[in-house]
């Protein structure tokens, strides 16, 4: 049986738990954030990471706190590392 976590990104989460009920979409986030549209590309289709500072930028437009963003993202990496570094 398997026991691991699933390998949810900081990007599926970004997408699914906070654009899509906002129907928010991409261009109006890179909009609302002033950052390089490559980075927000690169996050939503799971292929980068969240950095400091893109989670200071996420945190706030969204009225949260920085360490929020910055655990996703250490979890994942933590996650990915034990399961043989999958990224």
């Amino acid at each position: 049986m398997n026991t691991h976590l699933l390998e949810i990104h900081p990007g599926e989460i970004l997408r699914e738990e906070f654009m899509v009920p906002l129907k928010l979409s991409e261009g109006e986030l890179i909009a609302a954030l002033n950052v390089p549209r490559t980075q927000i590309v690169a996050l939503l289709t799971e292929q980068g990471p969240v950095t400091e500072a893109l989670a200071r930028s996420l945190a706030t437009y969204f009225k949260m706190s920085v360490e929020f963003w910055l655990n996703l993202q250490a979890d994942y990496d933590l996650r990915m590392q034990r399961i043989g570094g999958r990224q």
